[in-house]
């Protein structure tokens, strides 16, 4: 584990490094880059391509490129998800914050573009924000954007994998009374029921007994409205899908030929899941890093999944992980849900 020195993201001279884990003053962002060799790109892919089914990562899908398209994503007619989530939080905000009380330590799994984060900031004012996300540009646009419209705000942005084990750098200084982990966006719909049993089991460390998990989860509901979110008609959710590829080749030196292979994404109903997969049209090979890999036609890797629950479903899965249900909040249509959790 590293840190960065502390950054001023105001535009003035930073001065002296003050010690990374005190502040001093509010509007400072400070960088912790806690990535380790075992969440390598190049590893995962390498791993990924040589398995019976390949697999890579959705994690990886967000570099820039990955990043915008996903931002694209979320304003389309079809993806019901983020502005769904969006107006949950707008309806039933003063309760939530409420409940939160104050002096809490917002801790972001994911943080993105913080974009559903704003409101928490604005209405609840924790005494520290703690974004945690890979994608190092995302981090960092996010977090500058944070500091600059909210100037009182205390952020600490940590890069790193927060699907693993994850050692929090000690933050000293601004006085917390509770920790409330927020994980939105329903990204732990990402995870097979067991690992994310796994990954709440971390995150109820990351809290600590009495600690809070505010978290957003996607509902089981007809095939029609799930596959489409997942395949518009614009194809914007398909060139998400094809930048993963687009990626290994820049970053990588992969060769693939991203017209060899296609979008595909549909419901597994007795998994509880949408699948999306990159499909190879052709008999094939590429290579990757000097490694070659073969693909049959019809042959895919499995790029995601994104599994959906009932409300008692989810509220029995944390409940192994170590979390206590408070309160849930859902649309009128039952399209998506906010769970308010404890952690005993």
């Amino acid at each position: 584990m590293s840190s960065t020195h502390p950054q001023r993201i105001t535009g003035e001279p930073a001065g002296p490094a003050a010690p990374p884990s005190r502040f001093a003053l509010p509007g400072i962002v400070r960088f912790y880059d806690c990535l380790t060799e075992a969440s390598s790109f190049l590893d995962d892919v390498l791993r990924g391509l040589s398995a019976p089914q390949k697999v890579l990562p959705p994690k990886h899908f967000y570099d820039a490129q990955g990043s915008q398209l996903f931002e694209e994503i979320c304003e389309l007619p079809e993806y019901y998800p983020t502005r769904t989530e969006m107006a949950i939080m707008r309806e039933h905000l003063p309760e939530i914050v409420q409940m939160l009380g104050p002096d809490m330590e917002l801790i972001e799994l994911g943080s993105g573009a913080s974009v559903k984060t704003r409101l928490l900031i604005e209405q609840g004012r924790p005494a520290l924000y703690v974004p945690i996300e890979i994608a190092d540009s995302a981090l960092r646009g996010a977090s500058a954007k944070l500091a600059e419209r909210f100037p009182w705000l205390h952020i600490c942005a940590v890069r790193a994998d927060f699907s693993r084990p994850l050692r929090m750098p000690s933050f000293t200084g601004v006085p917390v009374k509770l920790k409330v982990v927020y994980f939105p966006g329903s990204t732990i719909g990402n995870f097979t029921p067991e690992d994310a049993v796994a990954l709440l089991h971390n995150v109820r460390g990351l809290a600590g007994t009495g600690g809070r998990l505010l978290i957003g989860v996607d509902l089981k509901k007809d095939r029609r409205t799930l596959e489409s979110a997942y395949d518009d008609a614009a194809g914007v959710t398909a060139r998400f899908n094809l930048n993963l590829l687009a990626r290994i080749n820049r970053e990588l030196g992969g060769d693939f030929q991203l017209k060899r292979f296609r979008h595909k994404a549909f419901y597994d109903e007795r998994l509880g899941r949408v699948e999306m997969h990159l499909e190879s049209v052709y008999s094939q090979f590429v290579h990757v890093a000097g490694q070659r890999f073969d693909f049959k036609p019809g042959e895919t890797i499995h790029t995601e999944n994104s599994c959906k629950y009932t409300v008692p479903e989810f509220q029995a899965l944390a409940r192994r992980a170590g979390f206590e249900p408070q309160q849930v909040w859902t649309d009128a249509r039952n399209l998506f849900s906010v769970h308010l959790m404890i952690a005993v």
